[in-house]
Formats: C-alpha cells, structure tokens, sequence
C-alpha cells in the first residue's frame, strides 16, 4: 500500500518524533511505499521529510496559523495528487499544520494517531495552572479556571470549532493508551486503543547498578513533568540517605529553575544533567539505576521512557494517572504514587533507596520480555497494516 505519514514534527524533538521515523521504516520493511510530510518549524524528520509545510514557532505566526495554515493545506494536496496514497495516518496536526489539513486530505482514508490531549484541552496538557489535573470538558471553564486568557479564548473559540469536525472527518481514530482513549470518549470523540511502540535495542547492555541509590528523570523539563516535585522528595531523601543521587536526562524550559532549586536545597553534586540523548546513548545511562522515576503532575498519554526502562530491567517509579499507570505493574515492574503527591513519591524513593523494593534493582527477566513482546514495533505495525487494510476493503466494496 502507499501510505502518506502526517504530522507537525515539532521543534523540540521528542517521542512522538522517534515514533514516526520508526513507523515509517517499519512499514517500508513490511513492504508498503511510505512517505512522510512534516511542517518547517522543526528538523523536518531530521531532513528527510518528503514533503515540507511552512510551520512556525513564532508565538505571533501561530495565532492564525493553527487556525488555518494555507501552506500546509496547499502542501497536503500535493503530496496527494503526486503520490495518490491508499491511506493517510495523520500524527499531530495542531500546533503546526492546523485542522484544515484533513479538509486536504480530500476523499483518501484518513487515520488520526491520538498521543496527546490537544483535541481535546486548549494547553494540550489537561493540566491546571495550579498543578491538579482537570477533569472538565474545555469551554467556558478554561477562563474560569485561567487556563486561558480572554484573548487566548477567543481565539481558540475559533480553533475548536474547525477541530472537532476536522476529527469527525478521520475514518478511523487511534488512542495511544486505554486512558486516552477514555478522555475522547468523554468528550465525544471514538476511538480504538492500539499500543504505541517503543524503540529499544535488542542488545541490551548487562544491568550493573550503581553502588548507592541512584534514581534517573528522563523527559523535557517542562512544568506538566514534575521535575520540580522530584526535585523536592529526592532533597528529602538526601536528609536521611545522603549517598543517594539523581540524574536528569533532557531538556526544556525549566532547566534554570531546577538548578536554582539545587542550589537553594544544598545538592551540590548529587544531582547531575546530561542534556538531551539519544535513544542509543539513553541505555547506557539506564543500567546503573537503581530506579527511573516519571514524577508527571499531569495524566501521561502514554510513557515511552516507562517500557524503555522496564524493558532494560530497570524499576520504575511513576505517577498512576495516564498510560504509565497502565504499564506499570505495582512490586512487579515498579511503584506507582498519586500524581502530585511529593509525600507518597518520596516514600517510593524511599522504599527503593532502602531495598526494601526490588532489592537487586533489576527486574525479572520475564516481566522484561513480556513488555517487550507486547510493545515491539512491528506487532504495532501489523495492527496497522490490517486498519489499512480493512478500511481499503471497505472503499472498494463502496465503490
């Protein structure tokens, strides 16, 4: 089959971003002519997007441009009309590309790969300026709750009404974890919970924890993370197990406030960054963890670094709310906490730092294989290939 891959592809690369490289090599191994379009407004799938949409990170630009970016339209038209796709599995619209992409798409089935909250919460995290969790239906409460400003409002007023039906257009839509898929059905919106892949590396390097607790972060260091919080519990257990370190791993932008937080909390050298790394070099700085902690305030949508460390054999301790509370398996694979609860998240760390969880700091091997078998790439891909396949078979029987 010939299929078109869409999606923003945004500055600051992530997980999402990793995904599509992945996806698009994975179909082209499974034999199907892939090709990828993406905005400008980050690398452009590392340079080798077929097809490139203007895209801005200019706060100014995107004002209009999230409500209808005509670059994109005229682009995904293109790229239609030259590679005739069979489907088109679109990942991420709203930032760069705009809603009015799907309208572009025109009459080819169109998949809407859902990994975050953006369809649904004007912030695209779910998450109040207070740092709870919001569990209403956006509208009017996002100013009640000064989520928004009244400008902002206006025009996202605007923005949501070319949303939702741009997503009504999608034939079919795709949530990447059970609890996503529970959050669209709560604002009306289908979908089928297909498992997101996870890159690892099939040669794993031998697990050899560090001789003191060392826990690990790993995720862009911005306020929905709780890197702050984590910050906090861990300057609390230094007062009892002073040998305990941390390392951070990524980027963002509250890299300043966790190191002036380090500094007023009298860490010195415990806590350590490493920027941002590749998947490659991510494992390496996995096996010697006593413990990888996701301290997330907000419901993760799903949590590639959480099958990532519980497939090296590393424990995991997370927030319970969103996809990592669904992979983790409490005193299997790891500790859950309440999201928000620098109490209880501390008690984990604690419980780690103590051996009285996981006392070797590794996990089964079984536990590892059985999240790897059901997270792989191309048991992912082949759930796709049939979505493709089923929605061919239902436009040829139309036509």
């Amino acid at each position: 089959m010939r299929i078109l891959l869409v999606t923003d592809w945004n500055r600051d690369r992530g997980g999402s971003e990793d995904y599509l490289l992945g996806l698009r090599d994975g179909l082209r191994k499974a034999g199907d002519e892939v090709r990828v379009l993406t905005s400008s407004a980050g690398s452009a799938a590392d340079g080798s997007a077929d097809y490139v949409a203007y895209g801005s990170n200019r706060a100014a630009a995107q004002v209009l441009l999230q409500i209808v970016n005509p670059w994109a339209v005229r682009r995904v038209r293109q790229a239609v009309r030259a590679f005739r796709p069979d489907a088109i599995y679109l990942n991420n619209f709203a930032y760069h590309l705009s809603p009015a992409v799907f309208w572009a798409c025109g009459s080819v089935p169109t998949i809407l790969g859902v990994t975050d909250y953006k369809c649904i919460c004007p912030l695209g995290s779910k998450l109040q300026p207070d740092g709870t969790m919001c569990a209403a239906r956006m509208g009017s409460v996002c100013g009640r709750a000064r989520c928004l400003s009244r400008p902002h409002q206006l025009r996202d007023k605007l923005r949501y009404a070319l949303i939702r039906p741009a997503v009504r257009r999608a034939t079919r839509v795709l949530a990447c974890s059970a609890w996503v898929a529970k959050q669209l059905a709560d604002n009306g919106i289908a979908s089928e919970h297909v498992p997101m892949p996870t890159p690892f590396s099939e040669t794993r390097l031998p697990r050899l924890a560090a001789p003191d607790p060392l826990f690990v972060f790993c995720g862009r260091l911005s306020p929905e993370k709780g890197a702050p919080l984590l910050l906090r519990a861990f300057a609390r257990l230094r007062n009892e197990s002073p040998r305990s370190r941390l390392r951070i791993i990524g980027v963002g932008p509250q890299q300043a406030l966790l190191r002036r937080l380090i500094l007023d909390f009298g860490l010195g050298d415990s806590v350590s960054f490493t920027g941002w790394l590749a998947s490659e070099q991510l494992q390496r700085h996995l096996c010697d963890a006593w413990a990888l902690v996701i301290p997330s305030l907000w419901a993760e949508p799903f949590g590639l670094i959480c099958v990532q460390a519980i497939v090296s054999g590393v424990p995991v301790i997370a927030s319970s709310c969103g996809g990592s509370g669904e992979i983790v398996e409490p005193g299997i694979s790891g500790l859950l906490f309440p999201n928000g609860d620098q109490d209880a998240l501390l008690e984990r760390m604690r419980t780690v730092a103590r051996g009285a969880a996981f006392p070797g700091h590794v996990l089964l091997r079984d536990v590892t294989e059985r999240v790897a078998a059901k997270y792989r790439m191309d048991r992912h891909i082949a759930r796709l290939r049939e979505i493709f396949g089923e929605i061919a078979a239902a436009r040829e029987s139309k036509s």
